[in-house]
């Protein structure tokens, strides 16, 4: 199917409601956000950029407005890790003082990106990174985009994905044939959110829409149904979407919505992608593209809705 086509259905699915966009919200470079809320304020935090391992912005009216600060949340990334490509971090905050940072970075020993986890007593850090990464799925091309969450029991958790299209095929992206899977993989955790206990358990992969991947997952619980937001086609085309599932148990079977959250075209959005929402499911934070050479993508915000297993913004 062609990329036109390809976009035209995705246009003709997203039957939404009138969108509650605003941005963007910092004209900067600050992809993939996270956003965190704890100590009385608001946080977000984004890929690399410049000799910054993980940006950080704050908010002090809940995210309506933002500033980017000059911190580097992540001044040293793991010993098993190299700096220059530490991706979509996400904090969570474990209820003891504490607060746990993940992050994606190369690994020079497997070749591939690889998740980790660090810590710090402060949300904007520094934190302290372990001395081993969570996982690193090398044969499956590495581990990327990963995201905490909590479930009702307790039980703690990260989502990731596994970056097939990093293995070749071509396209703008990689795994422009098809061959490669890029599955969103469930990690459980100890309780310390740092110490994976476990196998890893496949919950999504891509499917007919989905272009060459799927990616940036983020898992929320609201009213006995698991979203798991994620986006879908490559970072660097106007496909690039955000686009959900649900389901009944936090391990599945995820259920895929009919039709994107959103798309470019959007509330005058170009690739919008790499959201987080609040944990209640009433607020994220994402990005969009703003300019495409260099790869430029602000931060937006928007409210959303959720009705059973419909969510939209």
């Amino acid at each position: 199917m062609g990329l036109k086509l390809i976009c035209a259905v995705k246009l003709a699915l997203a039957t939404l409601a009138a969108s509650t966009v605003t941005g963007p919200v910092i004209s900067s470079n600050f992809p993939d956000p996270a956003i965190l809320q704890a100590a009385g304020s608001t946080y977000a935090f984004a890929t690399n950029s410049g000799n910054i391992n993980v940006q950080v912005a704050t908010s002090p009216d809940n995210g309506a407005t933002w500033t980017l600060t000059s911190t580097d949340a992540l001044p040293n990334v793991g010993s098993w890790a190299t700096t220059g490509s530490t991706w979509a971090p996400d904090v969570i905050d474990r209820g003891d003082g504490t607060y746990v940072l993940y992050y994606a970075a190369m690994s020079p020993s497997q070749n591939t990106h690889c998740v980790g986890a660090a810590t710090s007593t402060n949300p904007t850090g520094p934190y302290t990174p372990q001395s081993q990464p969570i996982a690193c799925q090398t044969a499956g091309g590495g581990a990327i985009d990963p995201a905490g969450f909590q479930d009702t029991d307790g039980t703690r958790y990260i989502v990731y994905k596994v970056d097939g299209n990093n293995l070749g095929g071509g396209g703008p992206c990689g795994n422009g044939d098809g061959v490669y899977s890029t599955p969103i993989m469930l990690q459980e955790m100890e309780a310390d959110g740092i110490t994976p206990t476990g196998d890893p358990v496949q919950i999504l992969d891509r499917g007919q829409y989905d272009g060459p991947l799927i990616e940036a997952p983020v898992l929320i619980l609201h009213e006995g149904t698991y979203i798991l937001s994620f986006s879908s086609n490559c970072y660097n085309t106007d496909l690039y979407d955000i686009s959900y599932a649900t389901a009944p148990s936090v391990s599945g079977p995820y259920t895929k919505a009919s039709s994107p959250l959103l798309v470019t075209g959007d509330d005058g959005l170009t690739s919008p992608g790499g959201a987080t929402p609040t944990g209640d499911g009433t607020f994220m934070v994402f990005h969009a593209t703003v300019n495409s050479d260099p790869l430029t993508r602000y931060m937006y915000t928007a409210t959303m809705d959720v009705t059973g297993t419909v969510v939209s913004v």
